[in-house]
């Protein structure tokens, strides 16, 4: 006779094995702003031995979307982090084939509404824990709609351990119908790829009794090697069907394999709508051309370069050269040497003689500035004007360049005193080469600055043949050099100055004072760009170097050997501190597009992203740009004087106008195309983007008036 148990111990009996039984398929779901995100089981239990699957699921809420393994033009791939019990290894993420996701120029792949992204788990033989298993995983992904937002969530899914699998009753289906759609080769087609310099054509020819495809659309495994925001066309050739893929233009290498998914509108047979392709690619192929460089939508004010004729751009550059010259990071310097005019009363065959010495350096420099340029960007490099600056390795050396000249106006040293008697005797006697030298470090200074009217002429150069450049760059230096050759040439002026003698010396030492601010503020661009750390190794050297260089002051005025070992010392512990600057990867910042941005302080201004600008305009809203750099010191001032004024900021907010900044601090890919594709190579850069109208081109240097105008407009 079997015992009768009582109702109640039944109940009890039921409620402990579900309170037992629901830690073992909990899977708790995370809901972030725009994504509810978890991690979902194919099967109720782990067998040892066995695979199994788990996927990451994300729902989106209505208008944005995530991206694919290859983001397109923009974007960033969704990443999965397992933290796994030991014995349990995960593979990679089994990626269902992409949409196409239009963002204004750009073309994006990705996906919205639901998605799911299986994972397959694999257990040893031997692997027999005691209890359920927890499966932690962190995902992060990128979600956008009129913006991006970066979101992600710590995971997890607790299975139990058993000797048989059955599927999971909520998500076994699910998961199964998303892996029997998930690409797989193209079984019975014959596929061959050959490339035709800036193209690659992709011939397919179906197996027996394949039906029509419709439309066919490849997206590659692999960035850099198949342009997203350009068409791809398909024509039929007998059975054959020839689809034609566009080359990146930012191709590296050579490329031998066409590897990626091919999407067909009515599907290739079978129930096959995506395949994988796997093809060794024939023939060769080059760079196709930069999306960037096509014409920009219609500006009010023609972009600079744009439109310009040859004697227009050189007009311009001598103009831009000339007031270079008023430039915060050029006038202290340059200052310096009109000093010479009141201190050298030569002739005045030997004044022009050390001007015209003077203007050549500043024109071979230039020349040979736009030469390298030209040269760099036809090889592929996205460089613009004061690309230098945005090495960290360069800033330093800059930093201790500044900070040695104003030493030396300070009075603690002498440059002839750094080099034997015999060359300091040469280089005073001869100083036609000290103007020739001179010239060359204006240049060298003057880089970080950009001038009205340079941006005009040096985008009309970069976009020209090398000849054109070379022209361009020698106009830009004839007029940074006039004013100074004008000077030698009618010296009538130096009666009008007092005679040498203490006021002099008071000036040289007043102008040191500026020099000293420009190393602070490399300093701080120093910062922005590394860390507090490196601006601290760089204010030890700067240190050491100072002491070094009194010290030798003093042993070379008169002073006793035990300086000149301490001089010594400190110099080698300045280079012993420098030394780790010298190491940077300088390639680290700009490995990958968007590194370079900088973080934006101000929380009014977004960080620029080609997407987001896109999106902004085609919801329809107005846009200003902010192309800047923090080593660019016409940025800074127009910043200070203009953009952070309070009847500025309130003309932004009343028009609501999305801020966005593109910090060029760091060298960054996106912010160098869209520079090139509004004609300009270097910041600063203003542009309004004006809902129903054409985008509207500020200058460089910006009047409070210009922008309160401009946004009357909207």
């Amino acid at each position: 006779m079997i015992p009768r148990i009582p109702t109640c111990t039944c109940a009890a009996i039921a409620v402990a094995a579900l309170c037992a039984w629901a830690p073992l398929s909990l899977a708790a779901s995370v809901k972030t702003a725009h994504v509810e995100a978890e991690l979902v089981a194919a099967t109720t239990a782990i067998v040892p031995g066995e695979p199994f699957t788990v996927a990451l699921r994300l729902s989106m809420e209505k208008g944005w979307h995530t991206y694919w393994r290859n983001p397109g033009d923009s974007g960033l791939p969704t990443t999965l982090e397992w933290k796994l019990p030991a014995g349990i290894d995960a593979g990679p993420i089994e990626w269902p084939a992409p949409h196409v996701l239009p963002a204004g120029p750009l073309v994006n792949y990705g996906y919205d509404g639901v998605v799911l992204l299986p994972v397959a788990l694999r257990t040893s033989r031997t692997f027999s824990p005691a209890g359920p298993q927890v499966l932690h995983a962190r995902a992060d992904w990128l979600v956008c709609k009129e913006v991006c937002i970066p979101e992600g969530a710590d995971l997890a899914v607790t299975l139990p351990v058993g000797t048989t699998a059955p599927p999971d009753a909520r998500w076994g289906a699910e998961i199964a119908t998303a892996r029997a759609a998930m690409p797989r080769p193209l079984n019975g087609w014959q596929v061959s790829a050959e490339g035709r310099g800036q193209s690659i054509e992709l011939k397919l020819v179906p197996s027996e009794g394949a039906t029509d495809p419709g439309a066919l659309q490849f997206f590659a495994y692999a960035e850099s090697t198949i342009e997203p925001s350009q068409p791809q066309t398909v024509k039929r050739d007998g059975v054959a069907y020839r689809l034609t893929l566009p080359v990146s233009f930012n191709l590296a290498g050579n490329l031998r394999q066409v590897t990626g998914v091919i999407s067909a509108a009515n599907g290739f047979g079978g129930g096959v709508r995506a395949a994988t392709l796997d093809v060794a690619l024939s023939g060769t192929v080059v760079a196709g051309p930069n999306p960037a460089l096509k014409p920009a939508p219609a500006l009010d004010q023609a972009p600079a370069g744009v439109g310009l004729s040859l004697a227009l751009a050189l007009m311009f550059a001598f103009a831009g050269g000339i007031l270079l010259n008023l430039m915060p990071c050029v006038f202290p310097v340059l200052s310096l040497k009109v000093l010479g005019f009141a201190t050298h009363h030569d002739s005045r065959a030997t004044l022009h003689k050390e001007a015209f010495a003077f203007a050549g350096g500043v024109v071979l420099t230039f020349a040979a500035l736009g030469v390298l340029l030209a040269g760099l960007r036809a090889a592929g490099e996205q460089l613009g004007w004061g690309f230098q600056l945005q090495s960290p390795i360069v800033v330093t050396l800059l930093a201790g360049l500044f900070f040695v000249l104003a030493l030396n106006l300070s009075g603690v040293f002498e440059f002839g005193q750094l080099v034997p008697s015999g060359v300091a005797n040469f280089t005073a006697r001869n100083r036609t080469l000290d103007a020739f030298a001179s010239g060359v470090l204006v240049v060298v200074i003057a880089s970080p600055c950009t001038a009205p009217f340079m941006g005009a002429a040096l985008g009309y150069a970069l976009a020209a043949s090398t000849a054109l450049t070379l022209a361009v760059f020698i106009a830009l230096g004839l007029g940074m050099a006039l004013p100074y050759v004008v000077l030698a040439s009618f010296p009538g002026w130096r009666r009008r100055l007092p005679r040498s003698g203490a006021w002099l010396v008071r000036l040289k030492q007043l102008l040191a004072f500026p020099l000293y601010a420009t190393v602070i503020w490399l300093a701080w661009v120093l910062g922005a760009q590394r860390d507090n750390d490196a601006v601290v190794r760089l204010l030890l050297a700067l240190l050491c170097t100072g002491f070094a260089l009194w010290a030798w002051h003093i042993v070379r005025t008169g002073g006793t050997r035990r300086w000149g070992v301490a001089g010594a010392a400190a110099f080698i512990g300045a280079v012993t501190l420098a030394w780790p600057l010298f190491h940077v990867d300088a390639d680290a910042d700009a490995a990958a597009p968007g590194s370079g941005r900088v973080s934006v302080a101000d929380p009014e201004w977004q960080p620029y992203a080609p997407s987001r600008v896109a999106e902004l305009t085609a919801a329809g809203r107005p846009v200003f740009v902010d192309f800047t750099a923090a080593w660019c010191v016409t940025c800074q001032v127009n910043k200070r004087l203009v953009l952070n004024t309070a009847d500025v900021r309130s003309a932004f907010a009343r028009n609501k106008v999305a801020l966005v900044r593109a910090d060029w601090t760091r060298r960054d890919p996106d912010i160098t195309r869209a520079l090139t594709a509004l004609g300009r190579t270097g910041v600063p850069v203003y542009v309004l983007y004006r809902p129903g109208k054409g985008p509207v081109l500020l200058p460089e240097v910006l009047l409070r008036q210009t922008v309160l105008d401009a946004l009357a407009s909207l």
